[in-house]
């Protein structure tokens, strides 16, 4: 729980903008807005799929900069390399 006092001779305006930004940095807002809706979990099946997909990358990725076609640690892109092979 965030509390603040009143320093002397502080404005309320003062006050509830330094409320405000304790607020915001603490990270409070933003857990309660995620707990707002239910995030559903991946099935078996898509966890599966995904992770050879990330798999598959990285093997055309390590391929690629092999063949010197792009630079280690460079992003792809899949819309030139899909054209190619």
């Amino acid at each position: 729980m965030i509390e603040l006092r009143k320093k002397d001779k502080e404005s309320t305006p003062n006050l509830l903008r330094r409320f405000t930004k304790k607020v915001r940095q603490s990270g409070v807002l933003l857990k309660a807005r995620q707990g707002r809706f239910r995030i559903r979990q991946k099935s078996k099946l898509k966890k599966k799929n995904s992770a050879l997909r990330r798999e598959k990358l990285r093997g055309m990725r390590a391929e690629l900069s092999k063949l010197g076609e792009i630079e280690p640690g460079e992003k792809m892109d899949l819309s030139k390399i899909k054209q190619k092979r």
